[in-house]
């Protein structure tokens, strides 16, 4: 099948005019290859499983155009989580010609006349069911079930979406992250019981960041991760203090650190936004018009962060409060100017389209995998080859753990076997994700009721990227520092990676010529240099082995067949340089 083959006006790749490099103006590769698959298949429910930033919106509306065209349909009811993406969404319809009225309330029972359908919000449906099911049965209806993931957040929403949507012709349901924390099934999506007995989620179509990223559709994300010591008083008053993401700790320990690290008062907050306002500057050298979002845990965060930001630019950055009335317009406002930075609490994780950001700070304590992913894909979303993503956050386990799987493909479980959290992390990101979704008005109660944070200090950890990292650590404002924050903006995924190891062969060799003792001419190894050479192999043979699938020994045996010596226990500093370096051709693409 050919792209003119059903005829229909010509869609550019992404919308508003950011075709990836190469690509404009024909559909993506992806978007082709799943409406080839759609039309051969013809089904009543049809999932496509696509990474942030890569173009859904297009290919839907592809859809939607060749289905209204052949007479399949005559109405169309978009179904997005919020406000704001509804307008998106009818903004996008708009410009291929199908007019979608976004200002259908409930109330109106029929929407505006000229219009072919609307775009309503889950919550929207969810309260009034049987309106939308007269709606989709008075007319042959294609449902565009937008981050359909939604659909399983509450009981009475998926029993809505049953009721309003069952007579649909066609459900067409988009997601980049279809996993959730919880085991509510998400209406219309086909579950499948994999050979564990685990019922998992079956997508028609999936295109992930790793793909997204290879065919320069999305950028590279390069996380920054800050450590540093933090301080506070337990609820029966007791001082504690613990090293941010300290492994030998309790995860009440890490929680009540990470929270420590993101109050306004301290010093750590204050200390990465510098940092991250450094690295705006850097990447606005090539990219004049890069933006920068800061997504904070509550509305008093996110003002004081602000102030903060106007301290360090003297620019007062854009707010983003969901109670604000002009909250959608301040976004659009920011996404077609050239402001340095916007802070919002969570309106801006999930959907809302501002191609320019390029910086974020992940100041929130919310770690599930489903947010995590919903607010890095804020900042993939490529305008032009070359553009980098930068994401400071705090070096805490479950963040790493996020960032070094990025390109993980996973389904929703809706059976979660009980060994399959050894560490507990799903229950801290569970407990977090719920304190998050309460109302932000009660957040204070509960994020810091618990504990009185007294100081904390920040220092640069490493850097995160394509599961490896990199950096040896350093002060804030020293060269180690400094060296990750003026990367250039402009490079493409393979060049970071060369770029990041030149960066940490420098710093290592600085550290060596920086030992207090020059080592004597016999050369006594150094025992500290080899052990955190080892560990750095095992991290990134754990990050190999999660891409592949293959057992970390089996990783261990060739790395060993390829580059000769012995294991890795008794292996010298040159030895596991040199698997290092094969383990980083193997992650971009070299033999």
């Amino acid at each position: 099948m050919t792209e003119t083959l059903f005829g229909g006006p010509t869609l550019p790749p992404a919308y508003p005019e950011r075709a990836a490099w190469g690509t404009a103006p024909k559909l993506r590769a992806w978007q082709q290859e799943a409406l080839d698959l759609y039309f051969s298949k013809g089904p009543r429910d049809f999932m496509a499983v696509a990474t942030p930033g890569a173009g859904k919106t297009t290919f839907a509306l592809r859809v939607a155009s060749m289905l209204i065209d052949a007479g399949t349909v005559n109405r169309v009811t978009i179904v997005a989580p919020t406000d704001h993406l509804k307008r998106q969404w009818a903004d996008a319809a708009a410009r291929v010609g199908i007019a979608i009225d976004p200002n259908f309330k409930n109330s109106d029972g029929q929407h505006g006349r000229g219009f072919i359908g609307v775009a309503v919000t889950y919550a929207q449906v969810a309260s009034k069911p049987l309106l939308h099911r007269a709606k989709t049965e008075a007319a042959r209806t294609l449902v565009i079930l937008d981050e359909i993931h939604h659909g399983g957040e509450a009981l009475s929403w998926g029993d809505g979406l049953r009721e309003a949507f069952d007579p649909a012709v066609r459900r067409l349901s988009l997601t980049g992250t279809p996993f959730r924390s919880d085991t509510s099934p998400i209406p219309f999506v086909e579950y499948i019981e994999d050979r564990e007995g685990i019922r998992r989620s079956k997508a028609d179509y999936t295109y992930g960041y790793g793909n997204a990223l290879r065919d320069h559709v999305v950028r590279p994300v390069i996380f920054m991760a800050y450590s540093g010591q933090m301080r506070w008083r337990t609820s029966a008053g007791d001082e504690m203090a613990a090293s941010l993401g300290e492994a030998a700790v309790t995860k009440d320990i890490t929680s009540q650190a990470w929270r420590t690290a993101l109050n306004p008062a301290g010093e750590w907050i204050p200390a990465v936004l510098a940092g991250a306002d450094k690295r705006l500057s850097e990447v606005r050298r090539s990219v004049p018009d890069a933006g920068g979002l800061v997504i904070a845990t509550d509305h008093e965060d996110a003002r004081a962060y602000a102030g903060q930001l106007k301290k360090i630019t003297g620019e007062s950055p854009t707010v983003i409060l969901s109670d604000d009335a002009k909250a959608s317009s301040k976004i659009e406002e920011f996404s077609a100017g050239d402001k340095r930075w916007m802070v919002a609490v969570r309106m801006v994780s999930e959907g809302v389209d501002v191609p320019r950001l390029s910086v974020g700070v992940y100041a929130t304590s919310t770690s599930t995998p489903l947010f995590f992913a919903q607010a890095v894909g804020r900042f993939v979303r490529s305008r032009k080859r070359g553009e980098t993503a930068s994401v400071f956050l705090p070096s805490v386990p479950p963040l790493m753990a996020l960032a070094n799987s990025m390109e993980a493909e996973r389904d929703h479980a809706l059976d979660r076997p009980q060994n399959d959290d050894p560490d507990g992390l799903m229950d801290l990101e569970e407990s977090l994700m719920d304190e998050a979704n309460r109302e932000e008005k009660a957040s204070d109660s509960l994020t810091k009721g618990k504990f009185e944070a007294l100081d904390s200090q920040a220092s640069f950890d490493r850097v995160l990227f394509d599961g490896g990292e990199f950096g040896t650590g350093g002060d804030i404002g020293s060269e180690d520092e400094l060296d990750f924050l003026g990367i250039p903006g402009l490079l493409d995924a393979e060049q970071v990676g060369l770029l990041l190891r030149q960066r940490q062969h420098e710093q290592q060799g600085r550290k060596k010529r920086q030992s207090p003792a020059a080592a004597p001419a016999a050369a006594v190894p150094d025992h500290r240099l080899l052990m955190d050479l080892r560990n750095e192999l095992a991290k990134n043979v754990a990050a190999w082995s999660a891409r592949t699938g293959t057992p970390h020994g089996v990783v261990h045996t060739k790395l060993r067949t390829v580059c000769g010596g012995p294991p890795v226990a008794q292996a010298n500093e040159e030895q596991l340089q040199s698997r290092l370096k094969k383990l980083q051709d193997w992650f971009i693409g070299r033999k």
